[in-house]
């Protein structure tokens, strides 16, 4: 059976558009893990993988959002723990409302503490498909400048940061691709793949990201990006995101000038 922890909303937690902003999630699974595991290493441990699917914008409310966090799976090295975060049904006849499902991947091996902690909630976790996309010369680099509350206790950039990171080099990117007076759908994040390889420390020297376009669908797009320290990268990124309409809530047809100029990126290097 899962642990479920009630995670207060904060206004802060708002993007442009009035749904709880796509990096806010991994506060909320990183507070559930502590929630479950406070006191134990494993709350704390270091964090080599994060997927991420939005399913449902969730909008501010005044109760506490759920999140189920359950131990899917370990190793001799790692563990992985699943999560849902959701609103209770609101009536007998109701389901769920599922806003998010996550998986983190912990360099870790459980203490025997841990593990009757965890192996009460072990089920199976989500299946996640492949992101489509392909690693191909970066045709977009963003100077990042780290800041002091980036940090965790250690004086490393907290796993959460990364998705600010390589948001705001995907924005800026997607930016530099619109041409003023063209059509462009607006579009969200349908799902996000991020690998940690090395730590991000603190020091006045930016670092860099560095982006493309990995795949080109019907009404999607990926967007892969690594940050680097010189040659070495530190993190890699895979972004789908999909064409949106406000007004349905729904995907939609994506603008021709926009697929031009995505394709555009897609083409080998001249």
């Amino acid at each position: 059976m899962p642990h479920t922890y009630e995670c207060p909303l904060r206004w802060a937690d708002m993007d442009l558009l009035g749904h709880v902003n796509n990096v806010t999630y991994l506060d909320y699974v990183a507070e559930a893990r502590e929630a479950l595991l406070a006191g134990h290493p494993a709350a704390t441990a270091s964090v080599v993988r994060h997927r991420v699917e939005f399913v449902k914008p969730l909008v501010f409310h005044r109760r506490p959002v759920l999140v189920d966090t359950w131990l899917s799976s370990t190793s001799t090295d790692e563990v992985e723990l699943s999560h849902e975060v959701y609103d209770a049904p609101v009536d007998d006849e109701s389901e769920r409302t599922v806003y998010v499902r996550a998986t983190t991947v912990l360099a870790h091996r459980l203490t025997e503490d841990e593990a009757a902690i965890l192996e009460p909630t072990r089920a199976p976790g989500h299946e996640w498909r492949p992101v489509p996309g392909e690693i191909r010369p970066a045709r977009d680099e963003y100077s990042l400048t780290v800041r002091r509350s980036d940090l965790d206790p250690e004086g490393t950039a907290r796993p959460g940061v990364f998705f600010e990171y390589v948001q705001e080099a995907r924005i800026r990117y997607i930016m530099n691709l619109h041409t003023r007076g063209e059509k462009w759908t607006q579009h969200v994040i349908a799902r996000t793949d991020l690998d940690y390889f090395a730590p991000l420390a603190y020091r006045r020297q930016p670092y860099s990201v560095h982006s493309w376009v990995a795949h080109l669908g019907s009404r999607s797009f990926t967007v892969e990006s690594e940050v680097r320290d010189g040659e070495q990268v530190l993190a890699r990124a895979s972004v789908v995101m999909v064409t949106f309409d406000l007004e349905t809530q729904g995907t939609a047809e994506m603008a021709a000038e926009q697929r031009a100029r995505l394709e555009q990126e897609l083409a080998p290097a001249s």
